[in-house]
């Protein structure tokens, strides 16, 4: 069972030291105040917490991208840190492979070769071309994110920083990085929502609260942590539960005795004075493990017949696009899966069938596509949310209805301040959120998802696991995450991979 204590002496020496450190982001908008933690030699620690409660900024921080308003930053001396970036920059698109990775060190490393391949073995990256002098800018979306993971793993840094380092991976590309990690002697510590990934290493976590700003140091793995946080809160509202009755009734009885006059008033005072006290030991239950509501996407529902046709996709084979004969038909309630190895342009098909520039596949004319990309570029980053989501409901409705927008935002936790947050601002699990948001404002007729659980919050993804398997329009999803999709309803899987194979 977890316990919230310092982790115990099993590692080494501390490498890395938060003291008293606070950090905003701008003006009067408060990240951690005065948080303390420490981390020592060759722990592998899990960061947990709500979208926004700055799981990133600890990252920033711990490189000095960042620098702390108060307190400070200890790193052990001459500790090398390495961090898993999330794009590749635009003037590094045209480097070839080993060019990329030359570019990770400040001195020159010879024969690096074998470290590319040990790397990219790693990532399950590996094919069977030679890649060295193949140039980046040639890879898919999902190959150059696990490009950009090799690109830390490479370094052998004594700390090792992992931004969701399993949201591009198939099955068995987080395989071969739980192995690495698991085996792995120096510091990690991961940004992840994937459970089983993280219980595999998991021997600590730093849990961010977004409302006290603190952080709490567990031991025990991701599970172990969550399933203590939920069974506190039990614990804390069925406390209060039982203090609310008493105070109650306290209340109660004062305003009889009250009633009464005389020497009654005085004991109606003491028992308003004890229902008083007792407001104070209520406990504060942590707001931030709200979990969003229940909710449905509604359908277009003028549509009949055929909704998705297609005989033909064009693919990615040894990185030159190829045509291959599919049969897609979808109708309304259907719903499809896409699965297929990595590198072969899932990410590509589906934003051309969004678009409906996809060869050799149509949509039919009047269907409103509503399209969830895994890096939320279907989003204007220089909106604000409320920009946003209104400007989705008159182009649908024809008009702008507020309190339906708002409640609509407010059941996804978008509420207070946020909905006037430019996009470009908000966390990556929130901008999932208002994705989501804009799906069910959007009323589609066509649901394409791509990888819809990256950044998203464990406790998230059973209640959109829950709209999208309830969904009656026709669905086409790409997710590596079996746990996630067992819980919607897929009527057909149409294996890309196995196309390739027969050509």
């Amino acid at each position: 069972m977890a316990q919230q204590k310092s982790p115990t002496n099993n590692h080494g020496e501390v490498i890395i030291r938060f003291e008293k450190l606070s950090f905003e982001y701008g003006e009067n908008k408060p990240i951690l105040e005065e948080v303390d933690f420490s981390v020592r030699k060759g722990m592998k620690v899990t960061i947990m917490g709500q979208n926004g409660a700055g799981k990133s900024t600890l990252f920033s921080l711990i490189t000095g991208k960042n620098e702390p308003e108060d307190g400070r930053v200890i790193l052990s001396p001459n500790a090398t840190i390495a961090l898993s970036r999330q794009v590749i920059p635009r003037d590094e698109l045209d480097l070839t492979v080993r060019a990329f990775f030359e570019k990770c060190f400040t001195e020159k490393v010879y024969d690096i070769d074998p470290k590319i391949d040990d790397v990219l073995e790693v990532v399950n990256l590996i094919g069977h071309e030679e890649v060295h002098d193949r140039i980046i800018r040639s890879f898919s979306g999902g190959q150059q994110a696990r490009l950009l993971l090799a690109s830390a793993l490479i370094q052998d840094p004594d700390i090792l920083l992992l931004d969701e380092p399993t949201n591009n991976l198939d099955h068995d590309g987080i395989q071969h990085l739980t192995d690495f990690l698991v085996h792995y002697k120096k510091t990690v510590i991961v940004i992840s929502h994937d459970a089983s990934f993280l219980n595999a290493f998991t021997d600590a976590v730093l849990y961010l609260d977004v409302y006290t700003r603190k952080i709490e140091q567990y031991v025990g793995n991701y599970s172990d942590v969550r399933d203590q946080i939920a069974a506190r809160m039990e614990r804390e509202n069925r406390k209060n539960a039982l203090l609310a009755k008493e105070i109650q009734a306290k209340k109660d009885q004062a305003n009889k005795f009250a009633m009464k006059g005389g020497n009654l008033r005085a004991v109606a005072k003491r028992m308003r004075d004890d229902a008083a006290e007792m407001e104070e030991e209520k406990v504060d239950v942590r707001k931030e493990d709200k979990t969003i509501k229940h909710f449905t996407i509604p359908f277009q529902d003028d549509l009949n017949g055929d909704i998705v046709v297609g005989d033909s996709v064009s693919l990615l084979k040894q990185g030159k696009p190829k045509d291959f004969p599919v049969k897609v038909q979808l109708r309304k309630n259907n719903h499809m899966m896409l699965v297929g190895p990595n590198g072969i342009g899932k990410t590509t098909l589906l934003e051309s069938m969004a678009h409906g520039r996809a060869k050799g596949i149509t949509i039919t004319k009047g269907v409103r596509v509503g399209y969830y990309r895994q890096d939320f570029s279907t989003l204007d980053f220089n909106d604000t949310v409320y920009e946003s989501l209104s400007r989705t409901v008159k182009e649908v409705t024809g008009k702008l209805d507020e309190e339906y927008m708002r409640s609509v935002a407010g059941g996804f936790l978008i509420t207070g301040d946020m909905i006037r947050t430019k996009i470009g601002s908000l966390s990556e699990g929130q901008k999932g959120l208002v994705a989501f948001a804009q799906l069910v404002l959007t009323r589609p007729g066509l649901l394409i998802l791509d990888e819809p659980t990256n950044h998203i919050n464990f406790r998230h993804l059973p209640v959109i696991a829950k709209a999208l398997d309830e969904y009656k329009g026709a669905l086409i999803l790409v997710s590596h995450v079996p746990e996630f999709v067992t819980q919607i309803r897929i009527d057909e899987v149409l294996d890309l991979g196995k196309g390739m194979e027969k050509k």
